[in-house]
């Protein structure tokens, strides 16, 4: 994430952030619907561009329909005044810092730092006729007053939060007015592939209404930034002052939202896509709140290793290491040692991927998730659940006494085990004569590359229980050197498999 920069709100006089949209204000719904939508699709509230429109010679048609739906949004948030204590209240004789601080402030134990009013800048887009305008969180966060600039007709209005996500990085405002504002027509971002046209226009570096046309360059993009990251990665120049501002199809439609900036390159930016978007304002104006969707398991990638270790050849998914008890998961019948291949219907080959399907999943509705079972093919039903605010996690019940009396030892794999205590196993919530610690990893031992810490506790070896470093020992014991080991592992409330080579 060192290398990721969010876009983020500037200064007052540094940044302007003006980002134009296109609208057809006539079809734009007034007001939200049941099912609490309340923008335009396109292409059906898209006006045709007209013959003159070709991408490859001139974007200018399109961008004049597009300017309608400019806002500028400035916050102001007050930052709370305190006092500057010198470095030796009472005074230190001969403190050479002591003296400065007299020098400057007096005899005074300190000073009254007061309450300032910092100003930042960012855009947005309208979505609806009656006022909705969406940004980025990071745009109006902590802001205690937002202010919306039109620019047809041109006129500053007030405005207020409706609701706000961190993790999404997106933020729905809403102006008060009787007059019907112009708004954009959203696409469609799964649609979109890799090498599409793509129109980005903002304020970058205070030049307002910059126009900055590429391609789609990436889809699916993991970048650090949350949980739920999806981004669309471009080649239009993204750059602060784009922030929260529309990225655009060739046919005008709204793509994503400009959220992030890779800080040592050119030509990389990063938007939200717009679907993850149109759930969002779901949710917000449905709720209040945004819903995420909880499976209940703890997964990570089917390495080439890991994917031998488990019989399962070159399959491709992602392995459950962890099913929570009582959870979507654990009732639909998934097992730890799973392979999820699909969720509804769609393949997953990464973990992220898996997350982002799963929190915007609908919850309280049953979905397909299909797994590998011991080289088996199976398809389960799975009814997802809302997500709570601390990810889900159940909490399970049972600890009690470890092994104590089991002594330590070293194993052939660079692992050095102990039993568990009972404190530790308690901590863990885990059940008597479950796990083995390890207590250390030898740096030139076979275990060292895989990550294991010491702190983590073995819970299997080779799909065997262990609970204790005899049991370790003996159950490694029966692998042919050069082959593999595979152990189930737990660190803190959290399952992963490891695959270590025998030496």
């Amino acid at each position: 994430m060192s290398r990721i920069v969010k876009v983020a709100t500037v200064l007052a006089g540094t940044l302007v952030l003006g980002l134009v949209t296109f609208c057809r204000t006539a079809e734009t719904p007034a007001a939200p619907e049941k099912d609490w939508k309340i923008w335009t699709d396109g292409p059906d509230a898209t006006p045709a561009v007209g013959a003159d429109f070709q991408p490859t010679r001139s974007f200018a048609p399109l961008v004049k329909r597009l300017q309608p739906t400019v806002v500028n949004i400035s916050t102001s948030t007050e930052i709370q005044g305190h006092k500057l204590y010198r470095r030796s209240p009472g005074g230190n004789r001969g403190d050479p810092m002591d003296d400065l601080f007299k020098h400057f402030f007096g005899d005074g134990d300190g000073m009254d730092v007061p309450s300032q009013r910092r100003n930042s800048l960012g855009s947005g887009f309208i979505i609806n006729a009656d006022g909705y305008i969406l940004t980025n969180n990071h745009v109006v966060e902590g802001a205690d007053e937002i202010k919306v600039r039109l620019t047809e007709p041109e006129r500053e209005m007030k405005a207020k939060v409706v609701g706000r996500d961190e993790k999404y990085d997106l933020a729905l405002i809403r102006v008060e007015t009787k007059d019907r504002l112009p708004a954009v027509s959203m696409g469609d971002s799964d649609a979109l592939e890799v090498g599409d046209w793509v129109i980005a226009i903002g304020s970058p570096f205070g030049l307002a209404h910059t126009v900055t046309a590429g391609i789609v360059s990436a889809k699916d993009r993991v970048i650090g930034a949350g949980p739920f990251d999806d981004f669309i990665q471009t080649d239009a120049s993204i750059n602060p002052g784009n922030s929260g501002g529309p990225l655009f199809d060739a046919s005008g439609n709204v793509v994503g939202i400009n959220t992030a900036m890779h800080a040592a390159a050119q030509g990389i930016g990063f938007a939200v896509p717009v679907n993850m978007a149109k759930q969002f304002v779901r949710d917000v104006l449905s709720k209040g709140r945004v819903s995420r969707g909880w499976l209940g398991v703890g997964i990570q990638e089917l390495t080439p290793d890991l994917a031998k270790s488990l019989g399962l050849g070159d399959r491709i998914g992602i392995v459950v290491s962890q099913v929570f008890p009582k959870s979507p998961a654990d009732k639909a019948g998934v097992k730890r040692g799973d392979v999820i291949a699909e969720f509804d219907g769609k393949p997953v080959g990464e973990a992220a991927a898996l997350t982002r399907r799963v929190g915007l999943a609908e919850p309280d509705r049953d979905y397909s998730l299909k797994i590998v079972r011991d080289g088996r093919d199976m398809t389960l039903k799975v009814r997802i659940v809302e997500r709570d605010d601390d990810g889900g996690a159940f909490e399970r019940k049972g600890g009690g006494p470890a092994g104590d009396e089991v002594r330590k030892a070293s194993s052939s794999l660079g692992l050095d085990l102990a039993p568990l205590a009972a404190r530790d196993a308690e901590k863990l919530n885990l059940q008597p004569g479950q796990g083995v610690l390890v207590e250390g990893v030898a740096e030139d031992g076979a275990a060292a590359a895989t990550g294991i810490r010491q702190g983590d506790v073995v819970m299997e070896v080779n799909r065997t229980p262990v609970a204790s470093p005899g049991d370790f020992a003996e159950a490694v014991g029966t692998v042919k050197p050069g082959d593999s080991v595979l152990l189930l592992l737990l660190r803190g409330q959290n399952y992963f498999y490891a695959v270590v080579k025998k030496p």
